[in-house]
This record gives C-alpha cells, structure tokens and sequence, in this order.
C-alpha cells in the first residue's frame, strides 16, 4: 500500500507541475499533462527506471479509464438534444469527412509509400482518422466554449467522427458476435429508460442521501462500460450515449455538474493524460523520425483539405473555420486503443504500434496549441460572470451529488 501511496503522489505532483506550466504558457492543461508525460518518461527510461513509475499498474489504469469515462459522459451531457437537431447536418457532414479524410489517406500512405501490409495499413487508417473527444472536450471547458453552439457542434462532429472509427475497427477486425448484439440490446434498454429511473431516484431520494445521484451516474458508466469491454467494444463509447441522454437531467443542477467535473478534471484526468504521454517512446521516435512525420503530416493534412471546405460551408469567418478544423484534427483516446488493439491481435508490429501512438499523441499536441495560440475565436468566448452574481459557493461536506 505504501507502493501505491508513493506512485500517486509521484504522478500527482506532475499533475500540479503540469498545472503550473498551463497557467504560465496558457495552454490547455490536457496537453501540458502529456508533454509532462513524455519527458517524465523519457528521464525515467534514461536512467533505466520506466517500471518505477507504475504506467502498466492494474489500479493506474483503472483511474485512467475512469477519467477518460467520466471526461466522456460530461462531454456528452454538454449535447443537448436541441442543439443536436438544429446541427445535425453540420455535425454529421463535418465528422463524417472528418474521419473518411485521414483513414483513407494514412492507410494509403501506410500501403504505398511505408509498404506495409494491408492489414496494417487499414489499421493504421482507422488508429489516425479519430479525433480526441477528451483532449477537445477539455479545451471547450477550459476556453467556456462548452456552453456555446459553436462549441457543442465541435463535440457533436467529434462524436460522429469517433463513431465512424469505431464501426470501422469492428467490421474490418472484429466481426460481430453474439455478444456485440447483447451489448447493443442491453445498452439500447438502458439508455432508454434511464432519464425517467434518474428522475426517480432524484425525487425520491435526493438531498436525502448523499451524493446519490453521483453513484447512480458512476454505477450506469461502470456497468455498460464492463459489458462494452466483455463484448469487446470500448468502454469510453456508452459514456458519450449515457452523457447525452441524460444532458437534461445533468444540465438541471449546475451544482451538481460541477461537483462531478471538479472530480473528474481534478483527480481522475491527470492520470489518463499523463499515461498516454508516458507510452511515447523517444528514442524510436528519433530512429526513424521520418515516419512519423509523414503519418503525422498524412493525418493532419488529410483532416485539413477534407475539412476546412466542409467547415466553411457552415462556419464563413476564417478563425471559426480555422480553428473548428484543428480541433477536428487531434486525437488521442480511440487512436491509442485501435492501435493498441492492432498490437494486441498481431495486425501491427511493436515498431508500428510506436509510430501511430506517437502520431496519435502529436495530433493532440499539435493542431490544438496551433488552433489556440492563431486562430481561437475570441468573440465567441463566453463574457465572464460579474462577481457580484456569481453563483452562491457550493455547501460543505454533506452537500448532494
């Protein structure tokens, strides 16, 4: 126990280092969280002690899933179905040739330029057309776009973006079975009574019971997300479809929202963010440093030229395009496990699977620091909140949740 003390008050130290360095270069902390990671990592394996920082650790990587879970349903609850229905066309033409663009590009690119196997190469195609709903939910709660439509089409598009990655890697590599078809059922009962039993429950019991509805949330995103995985699917995918069903009853308690991001943002996300950096292996990188800038350069290019038409048609001034169009181009969580997976079933090698998380990662740094130092939207940013009609501070301990 006192092992697992000592690891977590390593990787949180980090945490408030990366916290720090956010604050004075005004980037977003999601990214610095990474960066943090791949040199932690780095000096770690220099000094041949990569095993004492416990990335591989059962309980690491539980609280990782869990900030990545959780940092997922709150990016859904942000949709409100309204909203959707005025954007469907935009969010649907944006995500879809947002993940057409890069997978057809890097598997090409993979095929005839690299020579890697097909399989591969489809693999690859699928690992870099992803965006990163993590990485750019928390952009738009750090920048406030969260609460605006430009910044809910973003998540919207991010969505059907990451959907088309997922339906890909199962019909090219893990055809449907008995139990995609239980996990689909199940899932599909669950999401469709859950806002009425969440209302219930809320009537009944809360202010009574403490934090009820925070253990309902967790108990619904655990459990679907254990069935998602037993039928090997991702269990970060129900968190999205949970957050959005439910985006009516989460959006009814601003207090309760934010109790719940404070947790996630707070605790829970450092260690997702701060691992991925971790498993970005510097010295392959430097070994053959021009594949992983041309798949770099293959996905964020393709993203861009597919992209910035679609976005103008709907977005006319240039910082809006711009900026709509890097975001759409990062990457991380759903690219990192189709690579990982890709390794896992022997589609990739070792070497292979080190460039597409690498790219993976770069995706998340790179086009997001460029969107936010050149072309951030200012005049959609939300106006700050006076202080003197500021929310009440939230109660003490024994406050509902």
């Amino acid at each position: 126990m006192e092992h697992i003390f000592t690891i977590a008050a390593l990787w949180l130290g980090l945490a408030v280092i990366s916290a720090v360095i956010a604050y004075h270069l005004r980037v977003s902390i999601a990214l610095v969280e990474i960066c943090v990671g791949v040199f932690t990592a780095a000096v770690a394996g220099h000094f041949g002690a990569f095993d004492t920082l416990g990335s591989d650790s059962e309980w690491l990587r539980f609280l990782a899933s869990s900030g990545a879970i959780l940092l997922t349903f709150l990016a859904g609850a942000e949709l409100e179905p309204e909203v959707l229905q005025k954007k469907l066309k935009e969010v649907t033409a944006v995500g879809l040739v947002g993940f057409l663009a890069p997978f057809l590009g890097c598997a090409a690119i993979a095929r005839y330029v690299l020579g890697w196997s097909t399989q591969a190469s489809l693999l690859c195609g699928v690992a870099l057309s992803t965006t990163s709903m993590a990485v750019v939910y928390a952009v738009m709660l750090e920048t406030g776009l969260n609460k605006t439509d430009f910044g809910k089409g973003i998540l919207g598009a991010c969505f059907i973006n990451d959907l088309g990655t997922v339906i890909a890697l199962g019909l090219l590599f893990a055809p449907f079975t008995l139990k995609t078809f239980v996990f689909v059922g199940v899932t599909a009962f669950i999401l469709a009574i859950l806002p009425l039993v969440s209302r219930w429950l809320t009537r009944i019991y809360a202010n009574r019971t403490a934090a009820i509805r925070t253990k309902w949330v967790m108990l619904v995103l655990f459990g679907l997300g254990a069935l998602a995985l037993w039928s090997g699917s991702e269990a970060v995918l129900p968190a999205y479809l949970i957050g959005m069903v439910l985006a009516e009853f989460s959006n009814g308690d601003a207090q309760w929202i934010r109790r719940l991001r404070t947790l996630t943002v707070g605790f829970l996300t450092p260690f997702y963010f701060l691992r991925a950096g971790t498993f970005v292996s510097l010295p392959a990188l430097i070994s053959a440093p021009l594949v992983f800038l041309l798949l770099l350069g293959g996905k964020v290019v393709s993203k861009i030229f597919g992209l910035y038409p679609v976005v103008g048609q709907f977005r006319h001034k240039r910082d809006e395009r711009w900026y709509y169009t890097l975001m759409m181009s990062t990457g991380l969580t759903f690219g990192t496990i189709a690579a990982l997976y890709g390794l896992s079933h022997k589609i990739v090698t070792q070497s292979q699977y080190s460039f597409l998380v690498a790219v993976v990662i770069a995706s998340a740094v790179v086009p997001t620091v460029i969107a936010g130092m050149a072309f951030l939207p200012k005049h959609l940013l939300p106006k700050p909140v006076p202080s003197e009609v500021r929310a009440p501070r939230e109660s003490g301990p024994g406050a509902e949740g």
